[in-house]
């Protein structure tokens, strides 16, 4: 439905986006997750018609929307696509049956149909109710519900999301996940989203792209992320934990990680980054074999388990083990690895295990 070719991005000396390539099949719902001014949402505002690529194109199906290297786009008006805002930008003149009656009268649909299609659309959403009040007068859940009614209105095929969750509060997000993944169902379209949390990303997408300055470190399924990172930044920042990744190098006929020597639990040829999945770690409060100490920072509940993360000068481990000492901040805490680990990158973050 949408394919990205060397798409980039330049403000200036700046290239937020950096020649990035993508093919998002039809009905898939694609998250663009990364930290901020990782260039996810300058990919969305290009994708809208919002800003002209500075190189590359997008396509619609067999159509192309933007190319960069002819400098022309197509206006956001005519690319079939909805978009909704982190800021939801409703009018705060008009109802909230008014907000999204307005892209119907702008596209010349006839009276009774724009009162049908927007009964039904409210209803879809569970805001029927709503119809008669005010921005002013409904809370942010309800106009986040609004600002998606009045983008699906017009049956566009594709549906772009710009962080619309993060003004929520931590249940409303959970809720509204579940509500957006039904709109998506429902509408058949092809869905884009961007937001900075790996959560909302790994729990929502059909495919997700791990962007990181400018460029795709990793697209694929979230269960493929996670089971097969391919650098180390995607090691890290995906998961619930993350995974762990500990430097480790060649001592002799030993391996040293994170600076103690361990023993030859695995070859070694350079100085690398070892991933350790926090499942694959336990923790004690004495010392024995293959353990880091490290300082106690936290403990927190986690599906019945305990997550407990401890820090040595820059280095942090986490484990998810089913019991725990007590430990209060800044005691010694002792973290067992396993003998090998789940996978080994370059200090470059390149996979190399």
């Amino acid at each position: 439905m949408i394919t990205i070719s060397n798409l980039t991005k330049s403000f200036g000396d700046f290239d937020a986006v950096k020649s990035v390539s993508l093919s998002v099949p039809e009905g898939s719902f694609l998250v663009l997750v990364g930290p901020s001014g990782c260039g996810k949402s300058t990919m969305l505002r290009m994708l809208a018609g919002l800003e002209k690529p500075s190189g590359g194109t997008i396509s619609f199906g067999e159509k192309t929307v933007s190319d960069g290297e002819r400098g022309w786009t197509i206006e956001p008006a005519q690319r079939d696509t909805g978009l909704v805002f982190q800021s939801y930008a409703l009018w705060p003149h008009m109802t909230v049956a008014g907000n999204v009656e307005w892209p119907l009268k702008v596209g010349k649909m006839q009276p009774a149909e724009r009162k049908a299609r927007v009964n039904e659309v409210l209803s879809l959403l569970g805001i029927e109710m709503l119809s008669h009040r005010y921005p002013n007068e409904i809370s942010g859940g309800q106009q986040q519900r609004v600002a998606i009614a009045r983008m699906i209105a017009p049956k566009p095929k594709i549906l772009l999301f710009d962080e619309p969750l993060s003004n929520l509060d931590a249940k409303l997000r959970v809720e509204m996940r579940t509500e957006l993944l039904r709109v998506h169902r429902a509408t058949g379209a092809t869905s884009i989203y961007v937001t900075h949390d790996q959560v909302e990303a790994m729990t929502m997408a059909s495919h997700v792209a791990v962007l990181k300055d400018g460029e795709v470190e990793q697209f694929g399924a979230p269960q493929d992320l996670v089971a097969e990172p391919r650098t180390a930044f995607v090691a890290t920042f995906v998961g619930t934990p993350p995974a762990n990744l500990v430097p480790v190098e060649p001592l002799g006929q030993a391996i040293a990680v994170a600076g103690e020597a361990m023993g030859p639990t695995f070859a070694l040829e350079r100085p690398a980054l070892a991933m350790f999945r926090p499942e694959d770690l336990s923790v004690s409060d004495v010392a024995g074999p293959r353990a880091i100490a490290m300082e106690f920072a936290e403990a927190s509940p986690v599906a019945g388990r305990v997550m407990v993360t401890g820090t040595r000068s820059d280095l942090r481990l986490t484990a998810v083990v089913d019991r725990a000492p007590r430990f209060a901040p800044g005691d010694a805490v002792y973290f067992t690895l396993p003998e090998t680990p789940s996978a080994l990158f370059t200090l470059q973050g390149e996979r190399i295990a």
